[in-house]
């Protein structure tokens, strides 16, 4: 039978079919955003707040057969025995964690290289972070005097939070165009500090209320790391399930296994890093600001205790206000950047970090006001700059090279961690204050800036192989 003749106002010519490609991309958006809600649990309750002081604690009841009390006169001052070294129990958490940023610097990259050739970068990106929940969920054994399990515990968690962060951030370059890139990116970094911070609240609210609920303070802080590798483990599932896989592009022919091929490709990298001169100038111009900024992180809450005089609730509550306002901040710089494009927003970022330890030099002890203002000033530039550090970073990244880029971001941020803390330490020491210490800092801003400043997107966007943004 023939088909009838088209009537008024209708084609004989078929249907044109709804491009749903934003609409699939969307909705892995959705998905993606969830592991930073996942791993910031473990980021904040165990590897921020919680975890330190605790395994510090077990290791001065192994060392002096009890905990340092100053209310009590009593302070441990014996050593451990650390593979034959003498280790004083109150640096031990901050020389695993040294440990774990050395060997993460070496272990990242080939991690990068592994997933580029993987055409299952969710699984891979999963099974590192439920592995390192698992050493999380592990540490609620961690009891008595055995700061051993703990010790390796944290290295472990540490090193696969790391590896599973390459894989994550590379995942970014393959489920937002260029354009979509500063949205998505803000959106995750929001989510993480909001969940992060939700999950702290219950737990520094279990920690402080710990005898209204029956449980001693050891026992509430291992419950908080369980429900921190839970939290871990369990919210993984979503990007798991709702990020699908794709084909590895632009493989580098290699022969032998995966791990001989993963080397040869990373080998490859390494050589013609030269060719993208642009990106290797973001890359150092981040490597100081991000100093900076994980510095400022650090010895705030040192700053507020033995420079203004601040107590550690108000320490406590001064660490959520940060989280929160970090969530608000995170979203105002993805919104400011679709208009002024990421490289901008993030050097306005910069001018601010520098008012920051200026202000911080000047502020005068013991005014709560001005000192909860600061704080909100780190919360807003905190997240912004961050989250748009990564987006800009994946334009310049060449395609299907994403998580050895990546992993180079990860391992020379953890290279050189060390300097904005050497440069603290040391001042403090010549001057024996944190004021001259905290306002040291600016110069990682300052550097960070003026080599910020060196880096023409377009170019780099263009030397990498990229389709360029409508706002870059």
């Amino acid at each position: 039978m023939s088909s009838p003749p088209a009537g008024p106002g209708f084609s004989s010519s078929p249907r044109p079919i709804a491009d749903l490609a934003p609409l699939q991309r969307r909705k892995e958006h959705r998905s993606w955003y969830w592991y930073d809600w996942a791993n910031s649990g473990y980021v904040t309750t165990v590897a921020t707040v919680l975890f330190a002081p605790y395994l510090i604690s077990v290791a001065e009841q192994a060392a002096c057969g009890r905990v340092t009390d100053e209310d009590a006169g009593f302070k441990c001052t014996e050593h451990l025995s650390v593979l034959g070294l003498s280790v004083s129990p109150g640096s031990l958490v901050f020389y695993v964690v040294t440990l774990a940023t050395i060997v993460s610097a070496l272990v990242l990259p080939v991690v990068g290289a592994v997933a580029d050739r993987s055409p299952r970068k969710p699984t891979v990106m999963a099974r590192f972070a439920w592995a390192g929940s698992l050493a999380a969920g592990l540490m609620f054994f961690v009891a008595g005097s055995n700061w051993q399990l703990g010790a390796l515990l944290l290295f472990a968690a540490n090193i696969c939070l790391g590896s599973s962060l390459v894989v994550y951030d590379a995942i970014l370059c393959e489920i937002a165009t260029p354009d979509e890139r500063d949205r998505v990116s803000s959106r995750g970094w929001a989510l993480g500090y909001l969940g992060g911070g939700l999950l702290l609240v219950v737990n520094l609210a279990m920690v402080t209320l710990h005898d209204s609920i029956g449980l001693s303070t050891e026992m509430a802080v291992r419950l908080s790391l369980l429900s921190a590798a839970l939290w871990w483990a369990g919210f993984t599932v979503i990007p798991y399930r709702g990020v699908r896989n794709r084909p590895p592009v632009n493989v580098v022919p290699e022969g032998g296994g995966l791990v001989r091929q993963s080397f040869g490709q990373l080998f490859h990298t390494l050589r013609e890093l030269p060719k993208y001169p642009v990106t290797l100038t973001f890359l150092l111009a981040y490597l100081f600001y991000n100093d900076g900024i994980q510095t400022v992180i650090v010895s705030a809450s040192t700053y507020g205790e033995k420079e203004l005089g601040f107590d550690t609730s108000v320490l406590i509550a001064t660490i959520l206000m940060v989280q929160f306002v970090a969530f608000l901040g995170a979203l105002v710089f993805g919104k400011a950047a679709e208009r002024l494009g990421a490289r901008r927003v993030v050097l306005v970022g910069l001018v601010l970090w520098m008012v920051i330890v200026t202000v911080g030099y000047f502020m005068p002890d013991k005014q709560i006001g001005l000192f909860l203002m600061l704080a909100a000033g780190i919360g807003l530039v905190l997240g912004g700059t961050q989250a748009l550090s990564r987006s800009f970073f994946s334009l310049l990244i060449p395609r299907g090279r994403e998580a050895e880029f990546f992993s180079l971001y990860q391992a020379g941020e953890r290279g050189t961690s060390w300097l904005g803390t050497l440069i603290f330490g040391l001042v403090h020491q010549w001057t024996d204050s944190y004021r001259p210490a905290i306002f040291a800092l600016i110069v990682f801003f300052v550097v960070g800036f003026v080599l910020l400043l060196r880096v023409d997107p377009a170019r780099g966007v263009r030397e990498a192989g990229n389709e360029r943004p409508a706002v870059v």
